[in-house]
């Protein structure tokens, strides 16, 4: 066997060529100019079903994009295949900006975040007032992550024929958190379904809240067309059973006046984790306290003594139960959802 040295100047040695061939490598990406420009509807496995031109494509994410997630509602650039025909696959190549984001935790000592929608406009908080409980810390805390994503909160009351809806309403009353009562019976007959439409046309509303709550009950009433599975709540734990697994953008049937606007329809929570929330940013959504925050101490938690907010109040500048109801959000990270 011929061994040679580390200098060897032996012309008879073979070279074996580079399987990636001679061409330079270069960190220059093709721009995609002519990408079609779509709309993420859902998610499956990496997957991603994706509205172009009118048409429903299926794609995946292209490589160029590395770690960077794409979630329901992103406005996304696509190449490739985009005739929608069974076995076609296009290529995500781009994700636009983000005009919002809805984020949660597992818990509040997780601090890994995970995305649950992009570009929403409303958040819709579903809540059945019985069969399974309503739970208000749920409820706060879906309010601080709509607050501080900048989505306008919505709160829908189901099954109103089983509890009465004022109790529940009194305590959001301060608030001043737009809200809708629904029922079974005049979601099964389809004309409860239209007050809750006409509080999301012109809007991408996405509804959250815990399984067993009549969430996917009330998208099948407000898209009668595209009908998801439900199910009933367990009798022995008082838990609704998961039957959404996947967030779904699905639009609503135009009106009269030819406003439209899309319905998310996400898996149910059992538990909402704020550690990726700055509790600073929630007291913009109460203007009315907010001047009178700038006066309190630096990194006041407002919920502390010499807290400005107290003298603001007695002096008449804002209610007494807003800043209950502030408070009251501001302490959910401290408190688990079900106390």
């Amino acid at each position: 066997m011929r061994r040679y040295g580390k200098h060897t100047d032996e012309d008879d040695i073979r070279v074996r060529p580079s399987r990636r061939g001679t061409r330079p490598r270069t960190h220059t990406r093709p721009k995609h100019e002519d990408a079609a420009e779509g709309l993420v509807l859902t998610v499956d496995r990496g997957r991603l079903t994706c509205l172009v031109e009118g048409r429903t494509v299926t794609a995946m994410k292209a490589r160029e994009l590395g770690r960077k997630g794409v979630v329901v509602g992103d406005r996304v650039a696509v190449v490739g295949d985009l005739s929608g025909a069974k076995d076609t696959l296009a290529r995500i190549v781009r994700v636009e900006e983000r005009t919002s984001v809805l984020r949660r935790t597992a818990d509040d000592n997780d601090p890994y975040e995970r995305v649950i929608v992009a570009n929403a406009d409303q958040l819709a908080i579903v809540t059945a007032l019985a069969d399974p409980e309503p739970r208000p810390r749920l409820i706060d805390r879906c309010l601080v992550a709509a607050f501080d994503a900048g989505l306008e909160p919505l709160l829908v009351l189901t099954k109103s024929d089983l509890a009465p809806a004022r109790p529940l309403l009194e305590t959001y009353a301060p608030l001043g958190v737009r809200h809708v009562v629904t029922s079974r019976e005049g979601l099964a007959e389809g004309t409860g379904a239209e007050s809750v439409r006409e509080l999301m046309r012109g809007q991408v509303t996405v509804c959250v809240g815990h399984s067993g709550v009549g969430k996917t009950t009330l998208v099948n009433a407000l898209v009668p067309r595209r009908q998801r599975a439900t199910g009933d709540v367990n009798a022995v734990t008082g838990r609704g059973r998961h039957t959404t697994t996947s967030a779904l953008a699905l639009p609503l049937p135009p009106s009269t006046t030819g406003e439209d606007g899309w319905v998310i329809d996400t898996p149910g929570v059992r538990s909402f984790g704020l550690n990726h929330i700055q509790l600073s940013r929630v007291i913009h959504a109460f203007p009315d306290l907010e001047e009178g925050a700038a006066l309190c101490p630096r990194g006041c938690s407002h919920n502390e003594p010499g807290c400005a907010l107290d003298a603001w109040v007695a002096d008449g500048h804002a209610d007494a139960a807003r800043l209950h109801s502030l408070r009251r959000l501001l302490g959910t990270r401290e408190r688990r959802e079900g106390d």
